[in-house]
């Protein structure tokens, strides 16, 4: 079992490659192609790509920062294939053509997912989240209660905020209410989880992995909403089976109250403006919706700009330190998560790399052709539950198996609720078990995987049954 898996992870992993196929058609014309898939860079180049993966996946033991060892992978597996080229007699315009259009991949991700994470950070300084949790605190709620309001607003607040910060908040409310009854928070928790998850399948702006399959323009962005009914069987049918186990209790009222500062509701519509933008210029014009984003950036800015003008103050975290100073936007850029940045960096060139080695076309074959496309991206979903998805899916994206709507639409959710399946197979799930210190844990998750699961292929088949028109559907055509 363990070799099969290992076997079907190395030839995702490696799929993930074909970043650099576009420009290789284009760069080859005339030129050089080596099949290094045999020889010594090859070996050397998968060698170097497990290594540093394995460290990702040890971050939570070894403490050293996931983007360190794939940034480092990258330089490496290039220079050794440039190097190759250079030494054996190819054409090394073929490989710096290669390496640009990965570069110019990651800088499309690169500047959506910052000025997303700039809007955040910015709501969370004014304390949007804060007054939001305040809110559910006071409510007094029994346990039960707030086990479905919990899971719903982390299932609608995902799509639009990504799934991490939409579960940390949650988390929050659930450690703030339910500190007293740990089995309520660990339930709540996996709960929390699990509706974050899935809230962020069935929007562009959900998750890294959809966003990916929109701005490759393989489904538009209204498509995705055809997810939300199997997204929200998903977390129903998990759900349902929890409830029964939560304690019948009521917790005693708290008293707290956080008022949102000075032009918090203005941020919140500019965020919207923003993805509106960034909608508008890609389904309309035909462009890339990292333009629309960083035109919603300059939208913050000049409101930062009349913040600062009317002596709006800003609060500044440095740690466990906070201080008080002018409200300042390049503050809140500044406190983006610059690993994650860096490690889709990481990613991509690597498995760039070996792409342009020549793996892809062995494992379209062996995984697509050989197993059916169903099949396939059933077992994508599930693989994602241990490897974090964002290979995942850039394997599927870079092998671009030639697939329906429906089948495009079906990877999208499996990649994007698969990692629901372990507690690590998310950064929700990772990043709860460090919030709640022990009470939310890998086994207390693994103990209801079987529902879970259930909720998976449910939401599988109902894919099918609700959106089975879409599978007549070629891509492109919508």
């Amino acid at each position: 079992m363990q070799s099969a898996v290992t076997r079907a992870l190395v030839v995702l992993l490696l799929s993930i490659s074909s970043l650099s196929m576009p420009s290789l058609a284009i760069a080859s014309s005339g030129a050089t192609h080596l099949d290094l898939t045999t020889s010594w860079v090859g070996y050397a180049a998968i060698l170097i790509f497990v290594m540093a993966y394995g460290l990702v996946m040890a971050e939570e033991f070894t403490q050293l920062r996931k983007s360190k060892p794939v940034v480092l992978a990258a330089g490496v597996i290039w220079i050794l294939v440039a190097y190759f080229y250079t030494t054996h007699e190819g054409d090394s315009r073929v490989v710096s053509e290669a390496l640009r259009h990965n570069i110019l991949e990651y800088a499309e991700l690169f500047f959506f997912l910052l000025v997303a994470m700039t809007y955040i950070n910015t709501m969370e300084e004014r304390n949007v989240f804060e007054a939001l949790r305040g809110w559910l605190v006071r409510g007094g709620y029994g346990y039960r209660k707030l086990f479905w309001l919990t899971g719903f607003l982390a299932f609608f607040i995902s799509p639009v905020a990504d799934n991490l910060t939409t579960a940390l908040l949650m988390c929050a409310v659930v450690m703030a209410v339910g500190i007293e009854s740990p089995r309520f928070v660990a339930l709540a928790c996996i709960n929390i989880v699990v509706a974050a998850n899935a809230g962020g399948a069935f929007s562009p702006f959900g998750d890294i992995t959809t966003l990916m399959v929109w701005q490759r323009g393989i489904i538009d962005f209204q498509a995705f909403f055809l997810l939300f009914i199997p997204s929200l069987v998903n977390y129903l049918v998990p759900a349902y089976f929890m409830y029964r186990a939560v304690p019948d209790l009521k917790p005693p009222p708290h008293e707290e109250q956080t008022p949102m500062k000075r032009g918090a509701r203005r941020i919140v519509l500019l965020f919207l403006a923003t993805i509106a933008t960034a909608v508008s210029v890609h389904s309309f014009l035909h462009l890339p919706p990292v333009l629309g984003m960083m035109t919603g950036l300059a939208y913050l800015k000049f409101f930062g700009y009349f913040l600062v003008r009317t002596g709006e103050l800003a609060t500044v975290k440095a740690g466990n330190v906070e201080d008080t100073m002018p409200f300042d936007i390049f503050n809140k850029v500044a406190r983006a998560e610059w690993d994650t940045l860096l490690f889709f960096y990481g990613v991509v060139l690597c498995v760039g790399g070996l792409g342009f080695i020549g793996y892809l076309a062995l494992a379209s074959e062996l995984v697509y052709v050989g197993l059916g496309a169903t099949v396939a991206n059933t077992l994508v979903g599930i693989l994602s539950a241990i490897v974090d998805n964002i290979p995942v899916m850039f394997a599927v994206l870079t092998m671009n198996p030639e697939m329906s709507q429906g089948q495009w639409l079906l990877v999208t959710l499996t990649a994007g609720v698969g990692g629901s399946l372990l507690s690590i197979g998310s950064a929700a799930g990772v990043a709860l078990m460090g919030q709640t210190k022990g009470i939310y844990t890998f086994f207390e998750h693994l103990r209801w995987t079987k529902y879970i699961a259930l909720g998976y292929f449910a939401s599988i088949l109902t894919h099918f049954v609700v959106n089975f028109w879409t599978f007549s559907i070629p891509v492109g055509t919508g």
